[in-house]
């Protein structure tokens, strides 16, 4: 095979480059999620144990991003499915967390543990059956920074539909369901307003709270709106790829896992349960070297709607 000439050689390397890095940033953030689920009991919680199967699924997104090896067929087929299939769940995924907010808060429902069956199944089997649809009519193997498909139309397709598809599609519920508890949110603090009293702080907590979560359907269109628009233009001209754009793509692409370890994770509980340990663990004198939300007076309740507010209707 005819080697590539220097300039693309550097492109890949630095594009590779950027990719790892990304996400290595990533599963540093997803893997400390998983171990306070794991470490920590009091987060085990049904609100928590979905952010716990998001973190996840971002943390194996991220680790089959950096073991990718191009040079090697079989690691290749375990790059590019594995990847996929933890990507479109993470997608997923964070329709549950939105899924179990608007029935939470604008339902007014206290069942939303008896869907979790429903979940698994929904999450993992759309990303099976993304996954498998995606093989087909595709021919991995090629030599590059990535095991993507061969720039055949039936792989671009099937790459756009079982990739970009779950994708937007979980960008339009997400923000479905923020504009729906937002208006909901509005009404009762219009009526907070009209009632004064306890009633007004407390829904001003929830309104705080609430614009904290109005960020996360940001993520995802953060996270891929220059992939979706590297893809789209891979389309339509095929073969001329636009070097910046490409690294746009892998960089926030890859920083997806961080921003959701960032946005879902570290909330108020999770913030609690790493202060007690470290007032009990370390010294007092050390304490003051520690950031503000690690102290122990970072410890007052906080209502959060990112925890979804589950615990406190049971």
């Amino acid at each position: 095979m005819k080697a590539p000439p220097p300039a693309a050689a550097r492109e890949r390397r630095a594009l590779a480059a950027v990719s790892t890095g990304a996400a290595a940033l990533s599963l540093g953030g997803s893997t400390f999620i998983v171990l306070c689920y794991v470490l920590f009991k009091e987060l085990h919680k049904f609100s928590f144990k979905l952010v716990f199967f998001l973190a996840l699924s971002d943390m194996f997104c991220s680790l089959f991003t950096i073991i990718g090896d191009p040079s090697n067929g079989f690691f290749c087929y375990a790059h590019d499915y594995s990847a996929h299939f933890f990507c479109v769940a993470s997608f997923l995924w964070t329709t549950t967390i939105a899924f179990t907010l608007h029935r939470t808060v604008v339902k007014h429902k206290t069942d939303v543990e008896d869907f979790e069956s429903v979940f698994h199944l929904y999450v993992w089997g759309t990303s099976l059956a993304m996954t498998i649809i995606r093989a087909i009519g595709s021919d991995y193997g090629r030599p590059g920074a990535w095991c993507w498909t061969e720039p055949a139309n039936t792989g671009k397709v099937a790459h756009l539909i079982t990739f970009y598809g779950p994708l937007w599609g979980a960008i339009l519920y997400n923000g479905f369901t923020y504009f729906q508890v937002n208006r909901m949110l509005n009404n009762a603090t219009k009526m907070a307003v009209g009632m004064g009293g306890s009633n007004q702080f407390d829904t001003r907590a929830d309104r705080k709270a609430f614009n904290r979560w109005g960020y996360y359907p940001l993520i995802l269109i953060g996270s891929w709106a220059f992939g979706t628009i590297n893809r789209l233009y891979d389309f339509v001209n095929p073969g001329h790829k636009i070097f910046w754009l490409s690294l746009l793509d892998v960089g926030f692409g890859g920083l997806m896992g961080l921003f959701n370890s960032i946005a879902y994770g570290l909330n108020s509980s999770v913030r609690r349960a790493i202060s007690e340990r470290v007032d009990m663990w370390i010294p007092e004198r050390f304490g003051r070297w520690l950031p503000t939300w690690l102290k122990p007076r970072s410890q007052q309740q906080e209502n959060e709607l990112v925890s979804l507010i589950v615990e406190g209707q049971r």
